[in-house]
């Protein structure tokens, strides 16, 4: 346990002194987002622009955390337990790439929808059944969307295909 704080600690500090635009806690066993870390990174928050928590044990993400890092173009919170995004997500006005695969979700995360700016969602290997098609349709960046390895019914999948704009990826 000891080391894991150390470790994190570590790729913290490297981020603030280097002024580096990323922060990369992938693989730091994080059950949540560590509560020091927005004491810490205060004075570069506008600067983080790429953060990834990507492999930990996170079951959800605060509001807090969207409401800090306003800045983010890409965010990576693949192979967690996480079951749903809070509001705050929709006001990442900045954001271009999520990466939500591996994770819990059970129904597709419609506050996404209200970012503007993204591109690229990634949802493989949830346990997604539906896709809110009019409200991906509407995003005006929107150019795919990942569904492989979820339980979406194919004859929707098909039917849905050539009314859609952005590539939808499923596994056939």
């Amino acid at each position: 346990m000891g080391e894991a704080v150390a470790n994190v600690a570590r790729r913290i500090n490297a981020t603030v002194e280097e002024g580096k635009d990323t922060l990369d806690l992938s693989s730091c066993k994080l059950i949540s987002f560590p509560e020091g870390v927005f004491k810490v990174l205060r004075s570069v928050t506008e600067n983080i622009h790429v953060i990834s928590l990507a492999d930990n044990e996170m079951k959800a993400i605060s509001n807090k955390f969207f409401t800090t890092f306003t800045q983010l173009r890409e965010l990576n919170l693949e192979g967690n337990a996480i079951s749903k995004i809070p509001d705050a997500a929709g006001e990442l006005q900045h954001l271009k790439s999520i990466n939500l695969a591996r994770n819990k979700f059970s129904t597709f995360p419609e506050r996404l929808a209200d970012i503007h700016t993204l591109e690229n969602i990634n949802l493989e290997a949830n346990e997604i059944t539906e896709i809110p098609v009019e409200k991906l349709s509407a995003m005006p960046a929107l150019i795919s969307i990942n569904m492989n390895s979820n339980p979406v019914d194919k004859d929707v999948l098909a039917s849905i295909q050539s009314s859609i704009k952005f590539e939808l990826l499923t596994t056939k």
